[in-house]
C-alpha cells in the first residue's frame, strides 16, 4: 500500500543550474534523471537584475542580496520543473547545503560540493517548501497550470474507497478462472468492471 502511494503521490520542485555551472548542465541533468526525477519543463534563459530581485525578494535586505542578483543575472541559467515522490526534500538533499564549507566537509557527494566554488557561486538552487515551489515554478514558467496536490491521506482514502475493492474483486475472479494469459484477462476484466463507467444493459 505504501509503495503504491509513493508512486501516486508526486511532488514538483524548481531546480536552477546557475551561471557558474551552466556549461555542465547536460552532465547535471543526467544526475537528476538518475535520482529518479522526471524533468517536466526546461528552459534556458538570461534574467535581468530586476527579474532576479523579484525572484529572490524573500532575501531582500540581506547583505548578500546585491551580489546575488548581480551574479544570477551575469549569464544564462537553466531552469527545470522536476517531479517525483518527495521531490522538494529529495532535491534539497541531492544539492546539499548552501554553505560551501559545510557541503564539502559533511556532504562531499552533494552537487554543491562537487560543482560549487563559494557560498554565492554554489552551482544550484532548489525550492525550500511546497509554497516556494509553486511560486518559483510559476515565476519561471508563467503559463504553467499547477493543480493542487492531494494530501497523502486523501490519496489513501481514494485508493481504499475506489481502487482496491475493484482490484481485489478482479484478482479473486482471476484466481477462479485461471486463464492462460492472466494479465490480459485482468486488464479486460477491469475495463468491463470499471465503476466510473456507466453500465450497459444488454437485456
Amino acid at each position: 500500500m505504501d509503495e503504491v502511494l509513493q508512486r501516486i503521490y508526486v511532488e514538483r520542485t524548481l531546480a536552477i543550474i546557475k551561471p557558474d555551472v551552466v556549461h555542465q548542465a547536460e552532465e547535471i541533468e543526467k544526475v537528476i534523471l538518475k535520482g529518479g526525477f522526471l524533468i517536466l519543463q526546461k528552459r534556458r534563459l538570461l534574467l535581468s537584475p530586476e527579474q532576479c530581485s523579484e525572484f529572490y525578494v524573500h532575501q531582500y535586505g540581506k547583505l548578500f542580496f546585491p551580489s546575488l542578483t548581480a551574479f544570477m543575472s551575469s549569464g544564462p541559467i537553466v531552469v527545470m520543473t522536476l517531479a517525483r515522490h518527495n521531490a522538494i526534500a529529495h532535491w534539497k538533499s541531492m544539492i546539499g547545503p548552501d554553505n560551501m564549507a559545510v557541503a564539502k566537509e559533511s556532504y562531499p557527494e552533494s552537487l554543491r560540493a562537487i560543482y560549487g566554488t563559494s557560498d554565492l557561486k554554489n552551482g544550484l538552487h532548489g525550492s525550500d517548501s511546497f509554497l516556494a515551489a509553486v511560486r518559483e515554478i510559476r515565476f519561471m514558467f508563467p503559463n504553467t497550470i499547477i493543480e493542487p496536490f492531494q494530501s497523502k491521506e486523501q490519496t489513501e482514502e481514494y485508493l481504499s474507497m475506489n481502487v482496491i475493492p475493484v482490484l481485489l474483486r478482479g484478482l479473486t475472479e482471476l484466481c477462479k478462472e485461471k486463464p492462460l494469459r492472466p494479465c490480459i484477462w485482468l486488464a479486460d476484466w477491469l475495463l468491463n468492471n470499471d465503476p466510473s463507467q456507466p453500465k450497459i444493459n444488454n437485456g
